[in-house]
This record gives structure tokens, C-alpha cells and sequence, in this order.
């Protein structure tokens, strides 16, 4: 047994893990994670945005539309699940299809959860409010929802400059002023990113997703050279919309023109880094993880213009350019 599995809150006894996959890489690298640790994957897809390669990954594997609830909280526990984790975005977009909730043929189990949503009643449909019931819908029958993250620490990105270039003075101020929008929209569950440029807001992610508000900002600023800032919300629950960045982000920024990207350090996942990393270089993109503390503090600047410095000069060393 690993160390990480060994320190997490898992009871040490417990062999399989259920894992409800979404769209993305998320699930897959999850997945892989999850087989490392030596566990049993039992994997529910979401129809229409599940990877197929998860069918491979995992020791047992079904689809399903997003109405059948009562049917995915027995598929877990007849395969002895008493554990599950969330992975991969929903595309919330289609829940603004005027026939989304016929085509989905809800169960009963599932209207009897998310009958407010569906209503406009007692409640809202906030990313927040909506992946909360998903958990208390699973949970109701004893599968505890957990973090990803507890699986897969690793996939959480550090505090440091992870490319070779540092922004400059301007972007920084960019990033900073970003910063602090982004967690006020985070507050609010808006959406987790903003995109500026000279310290005005180019575009606010909401509904669209990260990618489809950086293609906006990319069209709006003629210039190129923007920034990017993705943080957690102050509230987040890190079982579920935990901030996601990967290959898919940085291609986005190159074709859209963006320069900076700054995230929210041991708050996001970092999917396939070495990768991503390696094309932000090739594309001159920036690439910073901060945490509160850095908003606002010069010293942050030289810290990460020093790291710059040592990965970019031959010879030149840095002691905060170790790692």
C-alpha cells in the first residue's frame, strides 16, 4: 500500500472506489491514479461526455444519462461501493435545452432530489447548489462522496513559477487585479476565471466554460498579450468544480493570444503538466500558481522574476529558483 493511500481518510480496508466521470482528461488521469493506489475502479459515465477510454481503465464501467439517480446509487452498491468520487465537468449549457429534462427520462429518485431545481422553487442553479445534491442523492443511500484530491494529491499544482518566462511588471499588475475579480466572482458562483488586459476586464467566465471566455477575450482584444487568472471560490468544496487547467487551456490561450496564466497554488489540478508546461514555453505563455498572500506583494515579482532568471540564463542559480 502507498504512503498516500495509507494517510487518507479511506477506512484502509476499503478496495473499490466509484468514480462518476464527467467530460474531460480529469476522469482518465483520476482514474490511472486511482488503479496506482491499488484500488478497484467501478466507473459511471455521464452519457454524452464520459472519455471511452475510461471502459479500459476500470474493473467495472457503465453509462447513463444524468436523470437516472436511483439507478447509478444501486449500480454502486451492488458493486460495493461505499466511497465515490467526482470527476470531469457537466456541460451545464444543455440544461437550457427546452426538452433536456424529457430526454433525460428522470427517475423517480431523481425528481424526488432535484424537483426544486427543476421548478425554479426552493432552490437555485448554481454550480454549487446542483453538485451539492448530487452528493446528498449518493449519500442518502451510503456512498460517501470525497474529494478527487485525496487520491491524487500530486494533481494539485504548487506555489512557483512552473514556465520559464515570469510576466512582466504590467501583467503582474494584471494578474493581481484579475485575481481579486475572480474570487469575487467565485463568491458569487459565477464562474472561476477572468481574462484582462491593462487592468480592465476583457471577459468573466460564466455558463460558457473557461475556454469559450478566453476564445471572447481573444476576439474583443485586438493587441493579444492578456491575462488569465483561474482561482478556487472562497467557499469551494474541493469534492467537486475544483479549477481544472491542462493542455486544453493553453492551446485555447495560444490560438486566442493570451500571455499569462495565473492560477490558485494546492487549489487547482494540473493535468498532464509536464506536457502542458513544455507547450506554454514553446508559445512564450507564462505560467504562474499563487496563493492569497502573493496579491499585491512585490516581493512576489522578484521571487518569481529570480526563478525566471536561473531557468533562462545558463549558470545563473537562484536560491529561490530550487525546487
Amino acid at each position: 500500500m502507498s504512503e498516500s493511500r495509507s494517510s487518507s481518510p479511506v477506512p484502509p480496508n476499503v478496495r473499490r472506489v466509484g468514480l462518476i466521470a464527467g467530460w474531460g482528461r480529469y476522469p482518465v488521469v483520476l482514474a490511472r491514479a486511482l488503479k496506482k493506489e491499488g484500488y478497484e475502479v467501478v466507473c459511471l459515465g455521464a452519457r454524452d461526455h464520459a472519455d471511452p477510454a475510461l471502459a479500459d481503465i476500470c474493473d467495472v464501467y457503465a453509462e447513463k444519462g444524468m436523470g437516472k439517480f436511483g439507478w447509478a446509487t444501486k449500480f454502486f452498491r451492488k458493486h460495493g461501493v461505499e466511497y465515490a468520487t467526482l470527476a470531469g465537468k457537466i456541460h451545464k449549457i444543455k440544461l437550457f435545452d427546452p426538452w433536456f429534462i424529457w430526454r433525460q427520462a428522470p427517475d423517480f429518485y431523481t425528481v424526488r432530489f432535484f424537483a426544486a431545481h427543476f421548478l425554479r422553487r426552493r432552490s437555485d442553479n448554481k454550480d454549487d447548489s446542483l453538485l451539492s445534491t448530487v452528493c446528498r442523492a449518493f449519500e442518502n443511500r451510503g456512498v460517501t462522496m470525497l474529494p478527487g484530491t485525496v487520491f491524487a494529491p500530486e494533481l494539485l499544482v504548487e506555489r512557483k513559477l512552473l514556465t520559464k518566462r515570469a510576466p512582466s511588471a504590467s501583467q503582474w499588475q494584471d494578474v493581481f487585479f484579475g485575481w481579486k475579480l475572480a474570487r469575487d466572482m467565485g463568491r458569487l458562483d459565477v464562474g472561476q476565471s477572468v481574462s484582462v488586459k491593462n487592468r480592465a476586464v476583457l471577459a468573466v467566465e460564466a455558463i460558457e466554460g473557461t475556454d469559450s471566455a478566453i476564445r471572447r477575450a481573444g476576439e474583443l482584444c485586438k493587441s493579444k498579450k492578456f491575462v488569465v487568472v483561474k482561482v478556487a471560490k472562497p467557499q469551494q468544496d474541493m469534492r467537486f468544480d475544483v479549477p481544472t487547467v491542462g493542455m486544453g487551456t493553453l492551446k485555447t490561450m495560444a490560438e486566442s493570444g493570451a500571455a499569462v496564466l495565473a492560477v490558485e497554488a494546492k487549489r487547482t489540478l494540473f493535468i498532464d503538466k509536464e506536457e502542458t508546461v513544455a507547450y506554454a514555453d514553446a508559445h512564450n505563455i507564462s505560467i504562474v500558481a499563487l496563493i492569497e498572500e502573493d496579491v499585491d506583494n512585490p516581493a512576489t515579482e522578484a521571487e518569481f522574476e529570480a526563478q525566471s532568471v536561473g531557468r533562462l540564463v545558463p549558470g545563473v542559480a537562484s536560491s529561490t529558483n530550487a525546487e
